[in-house]
This record gives structure tokens, C-alpha cells and sequence, in this order.
């Protein structure tokens, strides 16, 4: 039967990522309700965001192993009904911080799996013979999935909270309803690679690979690293110039960068060559911009201009996911993609850390020069990536991969 005869079932995993993503966001526009009315002090609300990093990092770099034992669609599986429990877990919050650690610990498991094992299964089910879909289809249908479910848990969950009844409660109801929903559907999903079949391949070779360390390392840390100068840091600049629309603009800024994300995602995929990084550039001279403008955001505390700073962020969050996932699929072997690609999303949430450094920083040296020293960080990758656009190729136009070297 050909590909065209066949029913799509990617879309299926797309929405499963997509509950993930939102189960992963719902709880940034909500720092500020914690703080102000949860009773808990910015300590322990920094805590609670580790809490979702010492969930996701490891879970992503065992992702490779998981799948080689289990498959793909148990595993998946397995990380959407932890996204639906950590949301169950979250909406006791009120009870104590224990139930929000644990809930945001299981977000992150959940997260990472749909990183790295549902972008993996998208992808497969993105080519013959389930689909027709031009070649990197797959890697742009993926990050779509995660963004547009970042950006709207984010967006929802920060209307509620701030306009809706049960502020502690409601958000995560309405992500359990979701979830709960795709569930019956994911489990139909066709296997594309049944566990057990394979041995757990080691990645050494691809992440040794020069390309993937002169190319995909300088910008990865920058995909989660400018969606949280964006949604994180801008609105505290102005904090003091919003009076009580400070969640609705929290939230208004998350959806406008996670938004902008998603727009601009097809767009990468068209820069995106096979001859040299293009795309890959592209958005580090996205960022570089964005990161500029957000230094006149802090001299100037403007909201607009805040606002213009994580537009301009978010374009390059949107840019950068897809041209890395890009290069990656074009890196690894079929045994090494998932493993491969939890290593990449573990880079990129190195980023995740910014805000919190940045903070720290702040206590010496203003805003303004640490944003500012960030440009010039940005351009020196820009500079280091661009040198290396042409060389090493994995996949040539009728060439084979390029040699380790």
C-alpha cells in the first residue's frame, strides 16, 4: 500500500508533544502567583523551576537507551501520562510545595520525552512508507508540535489564573482534559521501531562528529536560552511599570514569543541547505538582534519596547530549534536519532539556566552590560558557526556523509 493509501498517524504524536509542551509551560506565567498570593518566596519558586530541569536533562540523555528497550510508542506513551500526572500533582499545590516539586519533576520527564522520542517518531512517521512528506518535513512538524504547545498551555494558563476562578487549579484541569483525550488515540499509533529489536546504539561517533561541535553546539544552549531572556527576564525589567497587568503581560510576552516561534518555523525549514548552515546562521543573527534590543529594553524600561525584544527572540527560538534538528537528522544513523536528539535538547536547556545566572549577575553588575555582554557572546558564536557553514558536511548533494576527521 503506498504512503498516499495510508491514514497519517503523525499527527496523532504531533498532539501528544503538543500536551507535553503545554503541560511543560503552563507554569512559567504563573511564577508571579506563586510569589505574590502561594505564600512561597522567590527561593523556593526558583527551586520549583530546578525541579523541571532535574527531571528533563537526565531523562533526555537516557532517551536513546529507553527506546532502544521499549520502543517508541511505549515510551511515548509513557511520557504523555506523565505530563497528565505532573498537571494532577500541580493543581495540589495549594496543599504544599511538595506536590509542586513532584509535579514539576514529572513535567520535565514528560518534556524530554517528547523531545527526544516523539520528534524521533514524528520524523519516521513523516517519511515512506507512512508519509510522502518532503525530506526535513518531519523535524519542522516536530518542533511545531512542542512550540505551539509551549506557547498556548502559557497563554491559557495565564488567563485563567488571572481572570478565571480556582487560579491554582483550573490551568491544570484543562491540561488533563487534553491529554486525557489524545491518550486513547496514541496507543494506535503504528511501532516504527519495536523495542528490544535493537541494542542501545552509542552516539559517541556523532557527537565527536565536528560538525556537530562547531555547528550545532554554539547555538543550541541559545534556543532555550533566548525564550528565557524573552519571558523571563523582559518582564522583570518593567515589572515596575505594569502595576497589577503584571501576569497578563508575563503572559502576553510568553505567548508572543513561543507565537512567533511557531510563525516562522516554515521559514527555516526553507533556509535550510544542505551545503552549508544557512538557516543555522540565520538565526544567530536573529538572536544577536533580539538580544540588542532587549539591552535598550532594560536602559529604556520600556514594555513595548520588552515586547519588540522577545518578538524578535522568539523568531530565533523558532529559527534555530527546526535548523539544529535539521542538522542532527542528517548527522545520526536511524539507531543513533534519539539518543542523538535528547543530547541536543539537553544542550539547548543548558540555555534554561540564563535567567537564573543573569539574576544572580545582577546583583553586581546592571542589565544592561550583562545583556549587553551576551551580544557580543551571540556574534562570536554567529562568527564561529558561519566559519564553519561549509565544512564537514554530513549529507552532500549526490555525495556520501563526510568522514570523521
Amino acid at each position: 500500500m503506498s504512503a498516499d493509501a495510508l491514514p497519517r498517524r503523525w499527527p496523532v504524536v504531533a498532539a501528544a508533544m503538543f500536551c507535553c509542551g503545554w503541560g511543560g509551560n503552563q507554569f512559567t506565567p504563573l511564577l508571579s502567583m506563586y510569589r505574590d498570593t502561594g505564600g512561597y518566596s522567590v527561593a523556593v519558586v526558583d527551586a520549583f523551576l530546578g525541579a523541571y530541569v532535574v527531571g528533563l536533562v537526565p531523562t533526555l540523555l537516557l532517551a536513546g537507551r529507553a527506546v532502544a528497550r521499549w520502543g517508541r510508542r511505549p515510551s511515548m506513551v509513557a511520557g504523555t501520562v506523565a505530563s497528565l500526572v505532573a498537571s494532577v500533582l500541580l493543581a495540589g499545590g495549594a496543599e504544599g510545595p511538595v506536590w509542586i516539586f513532584a509535579g514539576r519533576f514529572a513535567t520535565g520527564t514528560a518534556v524530554a520525552i517528547a523531545m527526544a522520542v516523539g520528534s524521533t517518531w514524528v520524523k519516521e512517521l513523516s517519511e515512506p512508507p507512512y508519509d510522502d512528506a518532503p525530506a526535513g518535513t518531519g523535524a519542522r512538524r516536530a518542533a511545531l508540535a512542542l512550540t505551539l504547545g509551549f506557547g498556548l498551555g502559557a497563554g491559557v494558563a495565564g488567563v485563567l489564573a488571572q481572570w478565571g476562578p480556582w487560579p491554582m487549579e483550573l490551568p491544570y484541569v484543562v491540561h488533563v482534559v487534553l491529554t486525557v483525550a489524545v491518550l486513547p488515540l496514541l496507543v494506535r499509533v503504528p511501532e516504527t521501531v519495536p523495542g528490544g529489536t535493537r541494542r542501545p546504539a552509542p552516539i559517541a561517533r556523532a557527537v565527536r562528529h565536528p560538525r556537530f561541535l562547531r555547528v550545532v553546539v554554539p547555538m543550541a544552549p541559545w534556543i532555550f536560552g533566548s525564550a528565557g531572556v524573552a519571558y523571563a527576564i523582559m518582564p522583570q525589567l518593567v515589572g515596575d511599570r505594569l502595576g497589577s497587568w503584571g501576569l497578563a503581560y508575563s503572559t502576553l510576552v510568553t505567548v508572543a514569543t513561543l507565537g512567533t516561534g511557531a510563525a516562522v518555523q516554515p521559514i527555516a525549514k526553507r533556509l535550510d541547505r544542505t551545503t552549508d548552515a544557512r538557516a543555522v546562521v540565520v538565526s544567530m543573527i536573529v538572536m544577536s538582534g533580539g538580544l540588542a534590543l532587549s539591552v535598550v529594553a532594560a536602559v529604556v524600561r520600556s514594555p513595548w519596547v520588552a515586547l519588540g525584544a522577545a518578538v524578535l527572540l522568539g523568531g530565533a527560538y523558532g529559527i534555530a530549534v527546526v535548523a539544529g534538528l535539521l542538522e542532527i537528522q542528517r548527522l545520526a544513523r536511524p539507531e543513533e536519532l534519539a539518543g542523538l536528539t535528547g543530547v541536543y535538547y539537553a544542550l539547548a536547556y543548558v540555555g534554561f539556566l540564563l535567567p537564573a545566572v543573569l539574576a544572580v549577575l545582577a546583583h553586581v553588575v546592571g542589565y544592561p552590560w550583562l545583556l549587553g555582554a551576551l551580544v557580543l557572546v551571540a556574534v562570536a558564536g554567529t562568527v564561529t558557526i558561519a566559519s564553519s557553514s561549509r565544512t564537514r558536511l554530513p549529507v552532500t548533494a549526490g555525495a556520501a556523509p563526510a568522514r570523521m576527521g
